[in-house]
């Protein structure tokens, strides 16, 4: 799997949504990262399809959607009908993601299957086959700018092992480029970034840096 680079819209100055993508394009970015919370699953409002149509209009990059919220059943095909490439939502809400991973994929879409930092990894094994993408969070989810959680990666070469090298593997919450070493040397291959990227002050090279620390660490067959 290549490397992917996910700026996370979350962090971006949304009173200039357009200029911040154009410059995350510009930067090398492959994906836009678009966080949706409800207040209930965690504690934190942001976004609705409406802010997914406003990037399509924009940018023609992947439209990443990680769903953050409790009836994630309900709201997958609005996302999609709005122009989602790829929507994950957490197997906590979910035991049984198999329905709604298919109806995912039936609409056009990639799927995948969230953990948050306390969920055992193995919860999603019996479900790979169906799934497009794991992401694995490295923080507690709802807030942008917080520090990385290094117990979170443990779960990613055991995944790796049993997934083999053909799905992604995405990481959220305080990915770096100091970071990256300890995720890519496992396997993950998907980088979400918020702060390191927006808030850089130049947003190229801190594209690049990223890029080429996953490139130089990752390891799609970890011990």
């Amino acid at each position: 799997m290549g490397i992917v680079i996910a700026p996370s819209i979350l962090a971006c100055d949304l009173t200039r949504l357009g200029e911040s993508l154009r410059a995350a394009d510009a930067a090398g970015a492959d994906w836009h990262h678009l966080d949706v919370m409800d207040g209930h699953f965690v504690p934190n409002l942001t976004f609705g399809p409406d802010l997914v149509k406003a990037v399509r209009k924009v940018s023609d990059r992947l439209i990443d959607v990680h769903l953050m919220i409790t009836d994630p059943a309900k709201y997958a095909e609005p996302f999609i009908r709005a122009g989602a490439g790829m929507v994950t939502f957490h197997i906590e809400v979910m035991p049984d993601p198999r329905p709604l991973l298919a109806r995912i994929r039936a609409l056009g879409a990639k799927a995948g299957l969230v953990v948050k930092p306390k969920t055992p990894i193995e919860s999603v094994f019996p479900f790979l086959d169906e799934t497009d993408m794991v992401l694995i969070m490295t923080v507690e989810p709802g807030f942008t700018g917080q520090k990385f959680m290094p117990e979170c990666a443990a779960k990613i070469a055991p995944l790796r092992r049993r997934a083999g090298p053909g799905l992604h593997i995405e990481v959220d919450g305080g990915i770096s480029e100091t970071t990256a070493p300890v995720v890519a040397s496992a396997g993950a291959n998907v980088a979400v970034a918020g702060a390191a990227l927006y808030w850089a002050s130049d947003m190229r090279a801190a594209v690049a840096q990223l890029r080429a620390a996953f490139e130089r660490h990752y390891n799609p067959h970890p011990a």
